[in-house]
């Protein structure tokens, strides 16, 4: 019904333009005669049609053309409906803390993973503060599909409660030893806090999942799992014992038992 009334509105400019034209014609004459060129004044008519035409743009073009461009034009499109983007991965929701997969959702408030990581080391030695170094990982984790809390457990495993001491250093931004092969091979280097957690989260998902990150793989080492492990996925934190960590045979029980212990926080 509105574009309808829009129709009508515009066949009535239409005709309109049609009367002032025949209007005007007939009157020229009379308009010459009392044109005084000692009072002359230039009106400029700014209405705004369809598609951002003024009146006077119109009256330069033929009638048949203006007439034509009114009643042709595109209805306006009113409150365009925003569309909500696609969330990238869609996840099974982690039901209890026993649940030992890889992907899923977290149970543990970012609030209580600063809180145990503060109750065993109160000055951890992260370039940024533990809140937002705890943001990192819910926002890169909830985006891939990821558990944040658990590769925040993961984390804190790695590198000792950011206390370190061993082969990485701090200006790393290395929080879960990414190409520390050996104990005398530091590993990779990430240019911010925000880089390292995304390897981290990256390098989860090249062993849990064979979709291609959302962001671009920042992981140095991503490729190399994916071409090892081809569509052999590893569901459970356990499956990465003798993989992430060599021999590693609790390796995954270690990160889980942590887990558990923030969520108790």
């Amino acid at each position: 019904m509105k574009n309808q009334w829009k129709f009508y509105g515009k066949t009535l400019v239409a005709c309109s333009l049609l009367g002032a034209f025949a209007v005007s014609f007939s009157s020229s004459a009379e308009a010459k005669r009392l044109h005084d060129p000692q009072m002359e004044t230039k009106v400029e008519m700014h209405q705004t049609l369809p598609g951002g035409t003024t009146v006077s743009d119109l009256q330069r073009r033929p009638l048949k053309e203006r007439i034509q461009e009114i009643l042709n034009a595109p209805p306006e499109v009113e409150n365009p409906v925003q569309t909500a983007p696609v969330p990238a991965a869609r996840v099974p929701v982690t039901q209890s803390v026993y649940d030992t997969s890889i992907v899923g959702t977290p149970l543990a408030t970012q609030q209580q993973c600063v809180k145990y990581l503060l109750s065993v080391n109160p000055y951890p030695e992260i370039s940024v503060s533990p809140e937002e170094l705890v943001s990192y990982y819910y926002e890169e984790g909830q985006r891939e599909g990821i558990r944040p809390d658990v590769a925040f457990a993961q984390a804190l495993k790695e590198t000792g409660f950011f206390r370190y001491g061993g082969t990485v250093t701090p200006d790393q931004n290395n929080y879960c030893g990414l190409g520390t092969t050996s104990a005398t091979v530091k590993g990779a280097y990430f240019a911010s806090s925000k880089m390292g957690v995304r390897a981290h989260i990256q390098h989860l998902l090249a062993y849990a999942s064979t979709r291609t990150p959302v962001e671009p793989v920042v992981d140095p080492r991503y490729e190399l799992v994916r071409s090892t492990y081809g569509e052999r996925t590893l569901d459970k934190w356990q499956d990465l014992n003798g993989r992430w960590a060599v021999p590693g045979n609790s390796y995954g029980q270690s990160i889980l038992s942590m887990f558990r212990a923030i969520v108790n926080e």
